[in-house]
């Protein structure tokens, strides 16, 4: 389970390569660009506050995406999990790779800019080597690093500007999300829950990365909450936080995905360990605690919940309502209402095969469990979907014109579980479960030797599946939505980029790439033309998933590694 990369010996941006007269002057991005981002960028994680992964650009659509054709690609000389977005403003264009490194290029030429590399202290081994992107605000670009600490570059240049620690590396602390920026602060979140770290979100001053407030996910005592964890357990709870959140401008509240308690076997710390597994709801001022809903209490599956909810207003049984939309790795499709001072249960139903949840409580939402199928320490267990759940860290995407919810689901795949006794030492996997067990965990049916992966779209006003698009084995493929009524996405071990139709599932064009592809893939227009671009490199948990398949499968399937950024846009 443990990746091992050999550190970089750059810690300084280097020189930018070439001059940028051919771009425009920077745009420095504002709260106003970002609540209100032009179809013709992509400013964010996922494109808006609200975490849909859409654009309104629809020169690529239906009739014509069968002639997208590669514009120009670039190599990052990186292995490993290559995830984040092609941020792009005004023609610039940044990505992330493993290895806490930036690379700025010319948008439409790929035309290199400058590259930032911060060196990994050597002692420190890399449990994910990914990293999810950046965040733009003024003139300034903010990198989260695997050794915890917050960067800010100059977006023209790649200077670095300001370095600030946000927690020890040495004991298990790392970081992987792209930060989230809005009324000048710059807010990141703790990996590191399989090192027995106490979970947090933090708040740094763009100008000065000076911290703002700092909220923990694993509430202590004295918190509201502190009593869910027995004893000292809530110092080692976990509660990672490893995806960006969503933001909502209008009630200045930022939604966050909690992940899993540690460690993973639930007897050892009783009580529902709020707020692990969990949306919380955080006041961007101070980061104070102003709502959560638990998807599942007293976590012993692995399921994070980390991913962020969508926000998205609806309208239901005649009432219309501000919704937080989650594909929960529990195997669930949750739906909630988002408030100024709470959040309030809807409605949820399974999209994947589940068989833990005996029941839901109509009014709270909280599940009640089958005890045959809850791991525990010196306890073999079954249970679906297995402990990269139904929908790992992969996002969704949401389109408003056709009113529909894709998922890069994975169904009909279940785990096996042997709890054992978790001793913790500062720095070392604390998790309770041997990794010979992680490793080969898999467990397949007839259905799932069938297929696995699929994507889904759902009309969440009814609550009803539109179509479905199955793969034999997973997909690790994060979506992105267009006005075109395209979905894109990959994912899938063939190492194919696709685009489907929107309303039907169709496949209506795909592209071999030299890699798996588990980049988030985004859109832009330049002087007319509008381009899709995305990252292809396998890695990570992906390559995790596919040995576990192969230890179950009469085949085994070589995904290669290596990381490319393809840049597509309409044959002329």
């Amino acid at each position: 389970m443990r990746k091992t990369l050999k550190p970089l010996a750059v810690a300084l941006a280097l020189t930018p390569l070439i001059a940028t007269a051919s771009l425009p002057p920077y745009a420095p991005v504002t709260d106003n660009r970002l609540a209100n981002p032009e179809p013709q960028n992509w400013l964010s994680y996922r494109g808006n506050y609200a975490s849909w992964g859409y654009s309104s650009l629809k020169q690529i659509n239906t009739q014509n995406v069968a002639k997208l054709k590669l514009a120009w690609a670039y190599s990052t000389g990186m292995t490993e999990g290559h995830q984040s977005p092609p941020i792009v403003n005004n023609g610039y264009m940044y990505i992330t790779t493993p290895n806490n490194q930036v690379i700025a290029f010319e948008a439409a030429t790929g035309k290199e800019l400058w590259r930032y590399k911060k060196a990994i202290p050597e002692e420190l081994q890399q449990l994910h080597p990914t990293n999810r992107g950046v965040a733009l605000y003024g003139n300034k670009l903010y990198l989260a690093t695997t050794d915890a600490t917050l960067v800010a570059l100059d977006a023209v240049t790649g200077k670095e500007l300001w370095k600030t620690a946000v927690a020890d590396w040495k004991k298990g602390y790392y970081m992987t999300l792209a930060p989230l920026a809005a009324k000048g602060k710059i807010m990141v979140g703790s990996s590191g829950g399989e090192y027995g770290i106490r979970g947090f979100i933090a708040a740094f001053d763009a100008e000065t990365g000076k911290e703002a407030w700092r909220t923990h996910t694993v509430a202590g005592p004295g918190e509201p909450g502190g009593d869910t964890w027995p004893a000292d357990t809530y110092k080692r709870g976990g509660g990672s936080v490893w995806i960006t959140g969503s933001y909502d401008p209008e009630t200045n509240l930022a939604y966050w995905g909690v992940g899993n308690a540690g460690p993973w076997m639930p007897d050892t710390r009783a009580g529902d360990n709020l707020y692990a597994n969990s949306t919380i709801a955080l006041d961007v001022d101070t980061g104070k605690l102003k709502g959560y809903h638990q998807y599942h209490w007293n976590d012993g599956w692995d399921w994070d919940e980390v991913s962020a909810p969508l926000l998205i207003d609806l309208e239901r049984n005649g009432k219309k309502f501000k919704s937080l939309v989650h594909a929960g790795r529990n195997g669930y499709l949750w739906l909630l209402e988002r408030t100024s001072s709470k959040i309030n249960f809807v409605d949820a139903w399974p999209y994947v095969t589940q068989n833990v949840f005996k029941s839901i409580d109509p009014k709270t939402g909280r599940p009640t469990y089958d005890p045959a199928r809850t791991p525990g320490t010196g306890k073999t267990v079954n249970f679906c979907p297995s402990l990269w759940g139904g929908k790992d860290w992969p996002p969704e995407a949401y389109n408003p014109g056709t009113g529909l919810l894709y998922i890069p689901a994975n169904n009909n795949l279940c785990s096996e579980l042997t709890g054992e006794p978790a001793k913790y030492n500062a720095g070392e996997l604390y998790i309770g479960v041997s990794i010979d067990n992680i490793l080969t965990n898999v467990r397949m049916d007839d259905k799932a030797r069938k297929h696995v992966g699929e994507v889904q779209a759902w009309d969440i006003k009814t609550g009803k599946k539109v179509w479905t698009h199955t793969y034999p084995e997973m997909n690790w493929g994060p979506l992105l939505s267009t006005g075109g009524d395209l979905v894109f996405g990959g994912g899938t071990n063939d190492r194919k980029f696709r685009a489907f139709d929107a309303t039907n599932g169709k496949v209506l064009w795909e592209f071999p790439t030299n890699s798996g592809v588990t980049g988030v893939p985004s859109t832009f227009e330049i002087d007319g033309e509008q381009y899709v671009a995305v990252q292809s490199g396998w890695g990570v948990d992906a390559q995790r998933m596919q040995g576990a398949f192969d230890a179950v499968l009469p085949h085994k399937t070589v995904v290669p590694q290596g990381g490319v950024l393809l840049v597509f846009k309409l044959e002329q």
